[in-house]
């Protein structure tokens, strides 16, 4: 398996496309922020009572619910919940948000409040953020970011250019990072910047800089939402070593930001991030209400458009990367990867017939180093609809910017461009709305009948395909190898 360790060198360019008529931006005013200054704690809300085991409470299906995630929040298991929900169809992919919902719970000690901070949308980077503007929104504050300049992903980039940057690589709203140094640094009201060069407290080898510090937080944020989404993460663990649960009906969104403010924060500050008056309201502050906005990332019964295998009909690749994070490190697994055939091992030139294809019809809504996103829905934004995500393409052959592609045309030669990698092979993602999908579960990542399945780790894993079964391996072994174009 050819593993993308690191994805953080690769230059982005932000396709600047008119907004989608689906789209909803929120608003985005410009107000004189006071000078930052800690708030106050506050009364934490009601806990849960004591629930018996299995007894049913209500729940209000949210945007991207699925009935295994449901299981694990709740500490229950799908046939309870379809026995009690009997109305929900077996093979059901995303929940309808809004749908009424009984569900029967298991309690569990050290829930954290049910208090919920940010809607999913103010998270991820999609459509509520068409059409806002970062650089043009940082040059009207006061703050050190409008001033700030680093060397970053090959060139040198102002404060407001690297948030659009890591936002755009870790698909994490730009708004939202800003809030967070604002909230964290003043970075917006203060022109005075930290002293200290980790100014997020994170204190990771490599981080002792604005970019690497957002590399970071946006890496975590990622990692608590999509950890939630799929009901890998139910409890984590607080740096004094307290474990806390986060509430079975939180959203993804609010979990993401608890997650992220675990981290390094202390119980008191911990508290007042994650409450009424601590990021949100710094958020609400400087782009209004975003629960004012009622916008659904994923809708219920959420179908993947049909799908090729990312090499060409009757071509045999091999399998070197199962399920795995679709940038940065840990969650969402939402990425496989794929090799050419060679008597190479390593690095090397794919075949002049061995290139990459596009999975499905499509428009280049970005390319940069080793990257190239194809947007499924034609209005060339990779914030709204379908988009498909390619890395370690050579930059020689790639396809251009806005350029159309039918499915099986070329997109460009596997190459080990675009981050660490062991060797020559393409890295692919789906995103919907700006979400990442999990490469497995209800929504699977289903390439001409092949379906992915998690390993014990990222990276290892299967494809199947009725009685098919195809093996993750970095060796490219006969197990693991896969032939295209035999159909669905």
């Amino acid at each position: 398996m050819h593993r993308t360790l690191v994805l953080l060198v690769i230059t982005v360019m932000l396709a600047g496309c008119a907004p989608s008529p689906s789209a909803v931006a929120l608003a985005a005013p410009f107000p004189t922020l006071p000078p930052y200054q800690p708030v106050p704690a506050v009364t934490p809300l009601p806990a849960r009572p004591l629930y018996k085991p299995g007894e049913m409470v209500a729940y209000t299906a949210q945007t991207g619910d699925t009935l295994p995630a449901l299981a694990e929040r709740f500490n229950t298991t799908v046939a309870e919940i379809l026995e009690a929900n009997p109305f929900i169809p077996r093979d059901a992919t995303t929940m309808p948000p809004g749908m009424p919902m009984q569900m029967p719970i298991y309690y569990r000690p050290l829930w954290g409040t049910p208090y919920q901070a940010l809607p999913d949308h103010a998270v991820v980077n999609g459509p509520a953020d068409v059409g806002f503007d970062t650089v043009t929104f940082v040059a009207q504050h006061p703050g050190w970011l409008k001033d700030y300049v680093y060397y970053a992903g090959g060139k040198n980039r102002t404060g407001a250019e690297i948030v659009d940057y890591v936002a755009a690589n870790f698909s994490v709203s730009p708004r939202l990072l800003l809030a967070i140094l604002e909230y964290q640094t003043g970075a917006l009201s203060n022109p005075e910047m930290p002293k200290s060069p980790y100014i997020l407290n994170y204190h990771g080898p490599y981080h002792n800089n604005v970019y690497m510090q957002l590399v970071w937080a946006a890496n975590t944020i990622n990692n608590g939402y999509y950890g939630w989404r799929t009901g890998r993460l139910t409890i984590f663990e607080h740096p004094d070593k307290r474990l806390e649960r986060p509430d079975p009906w939180q959203n993804a969104g609010t979990v993401a930001i608890q997650y992220y403010f675990s981290r390094t924060m202390n119980a008191g500050d911990y508290e007042r991030a994650v409450s009424q008056d601590g990021l949100i309201a710094t958020y609400t502050a400087l782009f209004g209400d975003p629960w004012a906005v009622a916008l659904e990332l994923i809708p219920g019964s959420l179908q993947q458009p049909k799908m090729s295998l990312p090499f060409p009909s009757g071509h045999v690749w091999t399998y070197t990367g199962g399920p795995h994070t679709a940038w940065g490190q840990g969650d969402p697994w939402a990425a496989v990867d794929f090799a050419p055939p060679s008597e190479h091992s390593g690095c090397f030139v794919a075949d002049a017939d061995e290139y990459a294809i596009a999975i499905a019809d499509g428009v280049v809504a970005r390319v940069d180093t080793g990257v190239l996103v194809l947007d499924l829905d034609g209005d060339g934004d990779e914030r709204t609809g379908w988009n498909i995500l390619y890395v370690h393409l050579a930059t020689p052959g790639k396809a251009r910017l806005g350029e159309f592609l039918r499915v099986g045309d070329p997109v460009g030669y596997p190459s080990c461009e675009g981050g660490r990698t062991t060797g020559t092979h393409v890295h692919v993602a789906r995103k919907y709305n700006g979400e990442w999908i999990p490469a497995d579960g209800p929504l699977a990542f289903v390439m001409e009948g092949w379906v992915p399945h998690n390993g014990q780790s990222a990276y290892q894993g299967t494809l199947t395909r009725g009685a098919w079964t195809v093996t993750a391996s970095e060796g490219s072994d006969a197990n693991s190898e896969i032939k295209a174009g035999l159909g669905e």
